[in-house]
């Protein structure tokens, strides 16, 4: 039955206008991971215009992440029970509505609420657009189709900085926003001329207990991580750890209750294959690396080393730009050798960036932080996309949707826990050294503790880079074999 639905798919390959589907769901894409950073570069300005801690401004981009991370999980059910087109219609409106809105939101409340809006767009746009290229590309191209989405995608952050930092500095924040207005409008009306349904209705049943689950497992972890960094109490205080025991004990329920169903929200059997869940941990661990680099960099640039935003973003760029081009060069390489030894060393060079990151003080050249973050983000695009091609491919078409969602809810969820933790751990950090100082109230010393807290980020980042190391060791390659 398998090798019938498999041949069916392959042959329908035949009727799909690859290029115009792809183009839609990529300029989509490219706003949603566009708006997922764009504030990264403006969390410092936003925090002295709001009058708010670093660890709120930072729920600008963890409300957005976490938004996802609950949304994402069940967008394997979205799949089974709407059109393609119906799916991406409701994506970019969710994205225009949010995009409006804070574009002229006067306050953090109001931006906070578009951030939401935004986020379940783009919950429905990306698992949409990879499951998109498992059924319509051939699987002896899908490294390459990868390598292009991770190019368009990372193009996004790349230059998101750079030009969110000219606004802020002409402009306004709001104008980050207002820019990506006439491009949604376009991708949707494209959208509506090219999009074809390419997914198989089935309807099954909705299991409401399983959405609370997911609800309160993703919430509560992200949401314990991210309270680390206020107040009192760090990682001890009860604010913390006790959403944190609730997150842990739903997603335990959440996933012996899928294990059980015969119609699961999130069939977890896609983890039978090996270098699917070998793959889905390396995804985790490269978000997770890359998206608390994103945040730390900018503010040791702008409070650490006294750069404005647009010159924050410009040292940035270079490494933005790299990683782009890596991205269909990786998937290149991928489908022609497999992942067997570029994930590993690409894993070996994050290690090293990391290990020199975490020695950055405030006499740190610009040149040797745009070179690290550079070979940083070559590391990054060795890991990503390779292993989530060769994780994937290992499914049969019966777990495409789920596999789609599994990735897609990792990959949002430890971008969040990223986030959240940077800025826990810097925030801790940087309150134990200034408990050292005579004076905490003096700029210097207040310096050299926001230094001292993202030392200590980077210091742990090296330790999670280390563990995914030993994880790529055991990926091979899936074969798939030749469909006819």
């Amino acid at each position: 039955m398998q090798a019938v639905t498999t041949e069916a798919q392959h042959s329908a390959v035949q009727k799909y206008k690859v290029i115009p589907i792809m183009v839609s769901l990529l300029l989509s894409g490219f706003i949603g991971m566009f708006n997922e950073t764009a504030l990264n570069v403006a969390l410092s300005d936003l925090i002295n215009l709001f009058h708010i801690t670093a660890a709120t401004a930072q729920w600008l981009t963890t409300g957005y992440l976490l938004t996802l991370g609950i949304l994402v999980p069940v967008s394997g059910l979205f799949l089974q029970w709407f059109s393609t087109r119906q799916l991406f219609t409701a994506s970019l409106l969710l994205s225009l509505l949010g995009t409006a809105v804070a574009t002229v939101a006067p306050g953090f409340e109001l931006l906070m609420l578009a951030r939401v809006i935004q986020a379940a767009g783009v919950a429905l746009i990306l698992p949409l657009m990879f499951h998109t290229v498992l059924v319509i590309v051939p699987p002896e191209k899908r490294g390459m189709t990868y390598g292009l989405i991770g190019l368009v995608l990372v193009v996004a952050p790349a230059v998101g900085p750079t030009l969110s930092g000219l606004l802020i500095e002409q402009l306004s924040y709001n104008w980050i926003f207002g820019l990506s207005l006439p491009v949604l409008a376009f991708s949707l009306l494209f959208g509506m001329r090219y999009m074809q349904n390419i997914s198989i209705i089935t309807k099954p049943k909705i299991d409401i207990y399983s959405l609370i689950l997911s609800t309160l497992g993703f919430g509560g972890i992200v949401f314990a991580l991210s309270s680390a960094g206020e107040g009192e109490g760090g990682l001890g205080s009860p604010k913390v750890v006790i959403p944190l025991i609730v997150g842990i004990l739903a997603l335990v329920i959440f996933a012996v209750r899928q294990l059980r169903m015969k119609q699961p929200v999130m069939d977890l059997k896609a983890f039978k294959q090996p270098m699917f869940t070998v793959g889905t941990v390396m995804l985790m661990i490269a978000v997770m690396v890359m998206m608390a680099a994103m945040l730390m960099l900018p503010m040791y640039l702008i409070r650490g080393l006294g750069l404005n935003a647009f010159s924050t973003g410009l040292v940035l760029l270079p490494g933005g730009i790299v990683n782009a081009v890596m991205q269909p060069i990786m998937g290149r390489l991928f489908d022609k050798f497999g992942p067997r030894w570029v994930v590993p060393a690409g894993m070996a060079l994050v290690s090293v960036v990391l290990w020199f990151l975490s020695g950055i003080t405030t006499t740190t050249t610009i040149p040797q932080i745009i070179a690290l973050h550079t070979f940083l983000m070559i590391g990054i695009s060795m890991v990503w996309m390779p292993s989530q091609a060769n994780g994937l491919n290992q499914l049969p078409p019966s777990l495409y949707p789920h596999g789609s969602a599994i990735m897609n809810t990792v990959q949002q969820v430890a971008g969040a826990i990223g986030t959240a933790v940077a800025v826990s751990i810097m925030s801790v950090g940087m309150s134990s050294f200034l408990k050292q100082t005579a004076d905490q109230t003096d700029p210097a010393n207040v310096t050299l503790a926001l230094t001292a807290g993202i030392q200590n980020v980077f210091e742990i980042a090296i330790v999670v880079a280390i563990v995914g190391f030993v994880f790529s060791l055991f990926m091979k390659r899936v074969h798939i074999p030749e469909q006819k």
